[in-house]
C-alpha cells in the first residue's frame, strides 16, 4: 500500500473571540498556513475535503479546481475520518495534494451556515420534542449513568479540565491560560448536572487546515512528513435514546480498526489528543479506546497522568476545554498531534521524544468517532 504523509497543518491567523472575521476566511487563513509550510499553493490542490459549509464553495471561495471533494459532516469526528478518505483518494489516485479545512466563526457568528435540526430529523422528532436538550443533555445523562455504575466522581471530571489548563498554560494561543484549582471546577456554576461550566468546552472563533501528500511526494517537500499510519472510523447511533450502552460509544471500534491498520499497541503511544467537548467526553473515550477498562477512566485521568509532567500526556494545546472549540474540534486534534512529532514547541508543552501520537475525534451524542495513529518518521 502506498503510505500517505501529513505536509504541512495550519491554523486560523487568531483562535479565540473574532468578530471581524468570517467563517470563510478562517477557514481561507488556515488553508494559507498550511500549505505554506508545505511549501504548496492553492493551485497545486486538486482534493478538498470539508464539513459543514460546501467542499465546493470553499473551494471557490480558495481558488481551487479540485478533482476529488469530500462533504463528510457528522460533528466533531469529521476530519479525523477524512484522514482516511484523504489517504483513500490519494492512493487511488484521484488526486495528488489533499487538503482537509474547516472553520467556524462559532462564538461570533459571522457567516455561519444554520445548525437548526430539521423537523425531519430522529432528534426533533424523538428527543427535542419531549424537552430533552442536547448535546449537553445527552452528555450529562450518559455521563451521569458512568457515575452510577462505577463510582465516577465530579473530582475525576475536574481532573480533565485542570489538566487542560495546565497545558493551556504554555500555548500562547489558549484562551484560558489562567491557573485553574480542582475546586473552582467543582464550584462552577451548574449546567446540567454534573457538568458545571468548567466541565464544558470553550465556544471560539477558529480555522484549521491539514495537507497531505503520497509519501513518494512528500520527499520533495519543505518539513519533516508525519506518516499516517492508521485509521478507523465508526458510529453505533445518531440520538442518545438509541445508544446501545450509554457508558460506551463507537471509538472501540474506530479505534480497534486504527490499531490493527497501524500493527502498534496502546503501550506504543506518546501522546494523545482526545476530543473533549466536555469533560466526561475525554474521559470515556479513554476507556473506549482501550487504555484502560470501562469503569476506570475516572482512576487513570487522576493524580496529574494526563497533565504535563504525567505518564499519559494529552491534550497538549489545552483541548476544546481550555485552547479553542469553534463548534468542530477534530481538526485541532490533528494539528496538535503533528506538531508534537514534529517536536515544534519548547519547554514543558514538548513532549520528549514523542514518535507515535494518537488522534481521536467525537461527533454527535457520542455518535460518531475517528481514530488515527500517526508516526515521526
Amino acid at each position: 500500500m502506498t503510505m500517505v504523509d501529513i505536509v504541512g497543518v495550519g491554523e486560523s491567523d487568531q483562535v479565540g473571540i473574532l468578530p471581524d472575521k468570517s467563517t470563510l476566511q478562517l477557514m481561507a487563513e488556515a488553508a494559507r498556513n498550511a500549505l505554506l509550510e508545505a511549501g504548496l499553493l492553492p493551485r497545486d490542490v486538486d482534493g478538498i475535503f470539508t464539513a459543514d459549509l460546501s467542499a465546493r464553495d470553499v473551494a471557490e471561495y480558495l481558488g481551487i479546481r479540485p478533482s476529488y471533494m469530500d462533504g463528510t459532516s457528522v460533528g466533531g469526528s469529521s476530519f479525523v475520518m477524512q484522514l482516511g478518505h484523504a489517504a483513500a483518494a490519494l492512493q487511488a489516485n484521484l488526486c495528488q495534494v489533499a487538503l482537509i479545512v474547516h472553520g467556524e466563526s462559532g462564538r461570533s457568528g459571522v457567516g455561519l451556515p444554520s445548525i437548526s435540526t430539521g423537523p425531519q430529523s430522529p432528534e426533533a422528532a424523538f428527543e427535542r420534542s419531549i424537552g430533552h436538550f442536547s448535546p449537553i443533555g445527552s452528555y450529562a445523562m450518559a455521563c451521569s449513568r458512568h457515575m452510577h455504575l462505577y463510582g465516577t466522581t465530579r473530582r475525576h471530571l475536574a481532573e480533565v479540565a485542570v489538566a487542560a489548563r495546565q497545558w493551556a498554560m504554555h500555548n500562547p494561543r489558549a484562551l484560558k491560560r489562567d491557573p485553574l484549582s480542582i475546586d473552582e471546577v467543582l464550584q462552577s456554576k451548574l449546567v446540567a448536572w454534573p457538568f458545571g461550566r468548567l466541565d464544558c468546552c470553550l465556544v471560539t472563533d477558529a480555522g484549521g487546515a491539514i495537507v497531505l501528500t503520497r509519501a513518494d511526494m512528500a520527499r520533495d517537500l519543505r518539513l519533516r512528513p508525519i506518516r499516517l499510519l492508521g485509521h478507523g472510523e465508526a458510529t453505533d447511533h445518531s440520538i442518545i435514546s438509541q445508544m446501545p450502552d450509554i457508558t460506551s460509544g463507537p471509538g472501540r471500534h474506530s479505534a480497534e480498526r486504527a490499531f490493527t491498520m497501524a500493527g502498534v499497541g496502546r503501550s506504543d503511544i506518546d501522546v494523545a489528543q482526545i476530543y473533549d467537548s466536555f469533560t466526561y467526553t475525554a474521559l470515556v473515550s479513554i476507556e473506549d479506546i482501550g487504555f484502560c477498562k470501562p469503569g476506570e477512566g475516572g482512576d487513570f485521568v487522576s493524580n496529574g497522568r494526563i497533565a504535563p509532567g504525567g505518564a499519559f500526556p494529552m491534550n497538549t494545546s489545552g483541548g476544546g476545554l481550555s485552547y479553542t472549540h469553534p463548534g468542530m474540534f477534530g481538526i485541532f486534534t490533528i494539528i496538535e498531534g503533528v506538531r508534537q512529532l514534529r517536536a515544534d514547541f519548547q519547554g514543558p508543552r514538548q513532549v520528549a521524544n514523542a514518535e507515535l501520537a494518537l488522534v481521536h475525534g467525537t461527533g454527535g451524542t457520542m455518535s460518531t468517532t475517528g481514530t488515527a495513529i500517526l508516526a515521526r518518521t
